[in-house]
């Protein structure tokens, strides 16, 4: 069976809610996944911003035929069968379970909740809505690189695995002038550097090593305040985060997140060590793979190509970089694939609980081992 012969046989119409880096990400992939993968083209029906003139200009921009202030309005809309949800952490409850309950498939940017409560709720909102399919936004899962990797994997290609060790660091909040944001709230942004950058992190753990039986972490608040018009404002969430992990395998394994390291910029970064070989990947250089096997004198790089998952359908010749917009349109691929009928690759909604409940296990650790298995 083609992609193509399980891709939804008529357009879907399409509403956006959020207009930042992944709203236009979003738009942008929403555009182009039939130009990459055929199937039918999909009706851009409404935006919905915080305000009416952002919600029109941006509307223009990207393509979308109507816009609103009102998110309910775009949830509700009865030309509209997906809505992407891109708005802040806060609103991912209110608007997914909306939009689940008004019959529509859901793609949602992660985190995937403020808190675990949160997700427990949305979980089972969409097991009481299973015609409605849902995906969160690893879209680092979709890295050609990264497919080959698990598949590698999963083959026995490094034997079998023994330890993980993994870290996501960038330096977005590493400047102590930077301004106060929600982001730093738990009320609005819920964990720190765990669930901006952790999450990916622990999904690319999870599906290359399989579920976590128990964890051991502490977090840290590095720059205790920030400044405001108001004044100083105290940062709630967690600057970074290391932990010690045990699969259910039996291997074991690593963690670091940061928010303030220094020159990092997109450090997702792991290596799985097997008993007949290492695999390593950064997203850094997210278009080459290392791999050590036993016997070998070190390690051979892998250049990305036309050989590993997805990348064919974008260019023909390897070596040609892949890029990060090119793995959300192959997310928004699978999400119209399980809307087709064929089974849903995830992370939905049920899964993604498991990956709220790592990251926040880790947040509540402060040294002590909680068990998740």
């Amino acid at each position: 069976m083609t992609t193509t012969s399980i891709l939804p046989d008529r357009p879907l119409g399409i509403a956006l809610i959020g207009t930042g880096f992944m709203g236009k990400c979003h738009a942008m992939a929403w555009r182009n996944v039939s130009a990459v993968f055929g199937g039918a083209h999909h009706r851009l029906e409404v935006l919905s911003d915080v305000t009416a003139d952002s919600a029109d200009r941006f509307a223009r921009q990207f393509g979308f035929a109507h816009a609103t202030a009102r998110w309910e309005e775009a949830v509700n809309d009865p030309s509209v069968d997906v809505v992407s949800i891109t708005a802040p952490n806060g609103l991912h409850r209110p608007m997914a379970e909306a939009a689940l309950k008004a019959g529509k498939h859901v793609w949602l940017e992660k985190p995937m909740a403020l808190t675990i409560a949160d997700a427990e709720s949305m979980a089972a909102t969409a097991a009481i809505h299973p015609n409605q399919k849902t995906m969160l936004g690893y879209n680092y899962l979709r890295s050609p690189a990264f497919q080959a990797a698990r598949n590698l994997i999963r083959q026995g290609g490094i034997g079998k695995p023994v330890a993980f060790r993994g870290v996501y660091d960038e330096d977005y909040s590493a400047d102590p002038l930077l301004p106060w944001s929600w982001r730093m709230t738990h009320e609005g942004g819920g964990l720190g550097a765990l669930g901006d950058l952790g999450c990916h992190l622990v999904s690319h753990m999870l599906a290359l090593m399989g579920p976590v039986a128990d964890v051991v972490a502490q977090t840290h608040v590095a720059i205790p305040t920030r400044p405001s018009p108001e004044g100083p404002k105290v940062v709630e969430n967690e600057d970074s985060a290391l932990a010690l992990i045990r699969f259910i395998s039996g291997a074991h394994g690593s963690f670091a997140t940061s928010r303030v390291a220094r020159g990092r910029k997109c450090r997702l970064q792991w290596e799985v060590h097997g008993s007949e070989g290492t695999i390593v990947f950064d997203q850094e250089n997210m278009n080459e793979l290392w791999v050590h096997r036993s016997g070998e004198a070190g390690f051979v790089r892998h250049l990305t190509g036309p050989d590993q998952p997805d990348f064919a359908a974008f260019c023909p010749a390897p070596g040609h970089n892949f890029g990060f917009n090119e793995q959300k349109i192959i997310e928004a691929r699978d999400l119209l694939i399980a809307i087709g009928g064929a089974p849903n690759t995830g992370p939905d909604f049920a899964y993604g609980l498991q990956i709220e409940r790592v990251i926040h296990a880790m947040a509540n650790s402060n040294g002590e081992r909680i068990k998740l298995a």
